[in-house]
């Protein structure tokens, strides 16, 4: 059976978060043009910018007492209002922002929320390939 976990399969800004990444992470390759058009004679001119490579549906563990601190770490590195971030996922290292945060609290004991289902995208800001 595979592990359903990875522990340092992502750093963000030179950062460890030891909070595991599901799998599940969807990459796409996505190709921006500066211009596409047809013809009359419905001929397609297209001048391709570059290909991007983005992350979705990047899922982590959920918060427990032994990680609560490092969730809350994450989840305000994520949320933070920083343009752009250095992220390296799976080897691959580029400059990405961060969009659709999103978690949602199961349970609260002691005085404090836990969250669970943090998913976060990550859009590239330059090409992969051009």
């Amino acid at each position: 059976m595979e592990d359903l976990f990875w522990s340092d399969f992502l750093t963000i800004d030179g950062q460890i978060y030891n909070i595991k990444v599901k799998v599940g992470i969807k990459r796409s390759a996505d190709f921006l043009d500066k211009y596409a058009n047809r013809t009359d004679d419905g001929d397609l001119k297209r001048e391709l910018i570059g290909v991007y490579f983005n992350y979705k549906n990047i899922n982590f563990d959920r918060q427990k007492d032994s990680n609560y601190a490092e969730y809350d770490r994450l989840y305000n590195k994520l949320t933070e209002a920083e343009e752009f971030h250095n992220i390296n996922i799976a080897g691959f290292q580029f400059r990405a922002y961060f969009s659709n945060v999103t978690d949602e609290m199961y349970l609260y004991k002691n005085d404090r929320p836990y969250f669970k289902n943090l998913t976060v995208n990550f859009t590239a800001k330059k090409p992969a390939r051009s």
